[in-house]
């Protein structure tokens, strides 16, 4: 199924994935979703998509007015397709991959909306990363997951004040 661009500057671009299960995509239905309650939050922000795979999610910040986007993605596959996708929407000017595991990545970040959405095997990534995210907490931090995952309502300073499900899948909102 391919994916898109759904609204804002970049609207209707098709961007590339990687074949396979390697990556996760977010369903244009869910990033819509997302972004319709985030709507102009994101303007002049900085939105770091970890475990970024495709930079659907960073790009559709982008598109829908966020200073920069910061994609952190540790396979060296999906990066480069971050790095096309980039480039096919013009973006670049606009964002920074940083190609490392998320855990070693965050302590040198600073941005104001965080996105993440570990592979859903890795449980652990959701804990740490939450977990590491909440002893210095930004503005609002959203995890995609399988619904049936039992996210903690606090991590640190961080407490999650909305969840959305759709589907199989869920979003969790948490600030502090």
């Amino acid at each position: 199924m391919p994916v898109r661009i759904i609204a804002g500057k970049y609207r209707r671009r098709l961007l590339q994935t990687l074949p396979g299960n390697e990556t996760r995509p977010m369903l244009d239905r869910m990033r819509e979703t997302l972004f319709n309650v985030l709507q102009n939050r994101v303007i002049g922000k900085v939105f770091v998509d970890l475990y970024a795979g495709t930079g659907a999610v960073g790009l559709e910040a982008l598109s829908r007015g966020a200073a920069k986007s910061i994609f952190v993605e540790e396979n060296f596959r999906a990066a480069d397709v971050i790095r096309r996708n980039l480039r096919l929407v013009g973006a670049e000017s606009e964002a920074e991959l940083i190609q490392s595991a998320v855990q070693k990545a965050l302590p040198r970040i600073t941005g104001d909306i965080f996105f993440l959405g570990p592979p859903y095997a890795a449980a652990e990534e959701y804990e740490n990363t939450l977990q590491s995210l909440g002893e210095k907490p930004p503005e609002l931090v959203i995890a995609q997951h399988a619904k049936a995952a039992q996210l903690a309502e606090q991590y640190g300073c961080l407490r999650r004040f909305r969840a959305i499900h759709q589907g199989t899948n869920s979003l969790s909102f948490y600030s502090e």
